[in-house]
């Protein structure tokens, strides 16, 4: 029978295994501010790199002497000596004992294969290699991870071998042995029947340590859980070798909040990880991925109008977690998929007293179902939905009218010329939509100078496929940020420059609407 209320130590790689990914290269800054965020996200253990394989971890490791972590302690990575020479002659593992750290994490070959082939010694001789590489470690004060490299594969070849090679990092003094599916080959059920037999065989703490090549590194570590390990490994965003580890950010809240497991220090560290994981993915130079479990933008966000009815109702009708337990929101999405209920919850939220049954609600979401229709998606700019919503309920009226507008471009000079509510303006910019946004804030903000802080934040050009008179439809997106809340808007159109007025203006309505209409 399963403790589920027992304890699970986390052990992160994202600075590591996690640096191991393909195409990213975290700076020192970067893993220090990382590094600072994980302890205070509560993990118990900071796989810092390795020291001893580059500069840039050697340095991160003295860097980190000028910080005191609150929780989490920090571990130096590396292999077991190599094979002919003593431990103390092994500059590998000089290289931990000078990073300054309390735990070192040891990586050995546990897969006959690997013995043979690749370290091309006598299975004694790796045996030997563990030991003294634990030993030696343990004789200078630290305490010891040893992650079995390939366990998994090791044990299915041969099983005696993978068992004597962690029962050695055993009597050699590891405090935690760890199993690991290396080139992520395992398959959930394999993991929980291994580790089971493993667990039962030693004494000492056992742990995981899963890739995802087959897609079940998080299932697999859960598994592994399941079957009574009480270490996990893993990277942040499943960041890591090849096609990545086992995403923490999922592997906790998972243990946590369904499996009831004690996993960092508080259940009110979890809504932090949304915000490490957004600045991990920063840090990495790569897109965050709004879907992900959890944390991802989307991860809460309900299109269909069936979904948001039941929501709106009793939310675990369609959401398995509450998203503020890991710092996230419930997003609702309008477009053709919609019911009246989409909108409904938008307007209401905006403090718009409007009844299920008013006709013009279904009116307007055929208007939002019919320019859908006509090229445009609402998933990504709802404010221009909620704008369109309300000007078909006759509920606002653009404060921003645009009367006219021209562009002239010629090579290098870009002019635009604007008419709004009555008003001239003109702007020179670096290109046509550069100026006709300069021209029209130009008299905008004359006429609200709360749009002063109004800046855009994001803009995207898509072409989504659809063709009007031999000519593409263009999607344009924007973003604006008043320094308190985002939102987004779309315009479409054949032409660039149109459609970027009109989402331009749309984004300038939209919170005017809120400032003088919402109270």
């Amino acid at each position: 029978m399963v403790n589920k209320s027992a304890r699970v130590e986390v052990l992160d790689t994202t600075l590591r295994d996690g640096a191991q990914m393909t195409g990213i290269s975290f700076t020192l800054n970067d893993k220090v501010r990382i590094a600072l965020m994980l302890d205070d996200l509560g993990v118990d253990y900071i796989e810092g790199g390795w020291p001893g394989s580059n500069p840039k971890d050697a340095e991160f490791f003295k860097v980190m002497r000028n910080y005191s972590l609150s929780h989490a302690k920090l571990a130096a990575f590396g292999m077991t000596r190599r094979n002919g020479i003593n431990a103390r002659d092994d500059p590998n593992l000089a290289a931990i004992l000078d990073s300054g750290v309390d735990v070192a994490v040891l990586v050995g070959k546990s897969w006959i294969l690997h013995v043979r082939e690749v370290l091309r010694v006598r299975p004694e001789d790796n045996l030997d290699m563990v030991y003294d590489s634990i030993r030696y470690l343990k004789d200078h004060g630290l305490t010891v991870i040893f992650d079995a490299e390939h366990f998994y594969q090791g044990f299915k070849e041969d099983p005696d071998y993978a068992l004597r090679v962690v029962k050695t990092a055993e009597e050699a003094g590891a405090s935690v042995v760890v199993l690991a599916d290396t080139n992520g080959a395992m398959m959930p059920h394999e993991i929980y029947e291994i580790t089971g037999k493993v667990v039962k065989d030693l004494r000492v703490t056992v742990g995981v340590h899963m890739h995802n090549d087959s897609g079940c590194a998080v299932a697999n570590t859960i598994m592994g859980v399941l079957a009574g390990v009480r270490h996990v490994q893993g990277t942040i965003n499943g960041l890591g070798e090849r096609t990545g580890n086992a995403d923490l950010v999922q592997v906790i809240p998972n243990l946590v909040l369904k499996l009831g497991f004690k996993v960092l220090r508080d259940l009110n560290d979890l809504r932090k990880l949304k915000a490490i994981s957004r600045f991990v993915y920063e840090a990495a130079g790569l897109n965050p991925n709004p879907y992900q479990p959890y944390v991802g933008d989307y991860a809460f966000s309900h299109k269909a109008g069936l979904h948001v009815d039941g929501v709106s109702k009793v939310t675990k009708a369609y959401e398995h977690v509450d998203p503020e337990l890991v710092g996230n929101t419930r997003r609702f999405v309008v477009s053709e998929l919609a019911g009246s209920s989409n909108i409904l919850m938008y307007l209401r939220e905006l403090g718009f007293d409007v009844g299920k049954d008013d006709p013009r609600l279904r009116h307007a979401l055929e208007k939002i179902k019919e320019l859908e229709n006509r090229g445009y998606s609402f998933d990504l700019a709802p404010a221009s939905a909620i704008l369109i919503a309300l000007r078909e309920m006759g509920l606002f009226r653009d404060v921003l009218r645009v009367d006219y507008w021209k562009v002239v471009s010629d090579d290098d000079m870009h002019v635009a010329m604007v008419k709004v509510n009555g008003e001239l303006g003109v702007a020179e910019g670096v290109g046509p939509v550069h100026a006709i946004d300069k021209a029209l804030r130009s008299v905008a903000s004359r006429l609200f100078p709360e749009l002063n802080n109004v800046v855009l934040t994001d803009y995207r050009v898509i072409l989504p496929g659809e063709v009007k008179n031999t000519e593409s439809v263009v999607r344009v997106l924007m973003e604006f940020s008043d320094g308190k809340v985002k939102w987004r808007t779309v315009g479409v159109s054949t032409s660039i420059i149109t459609a970027s007025v009109e989402a331009l203006v749309d984004g300038l309505n939209y919170i005017l609407m809120i400032k003088h209409y919402v109270r």
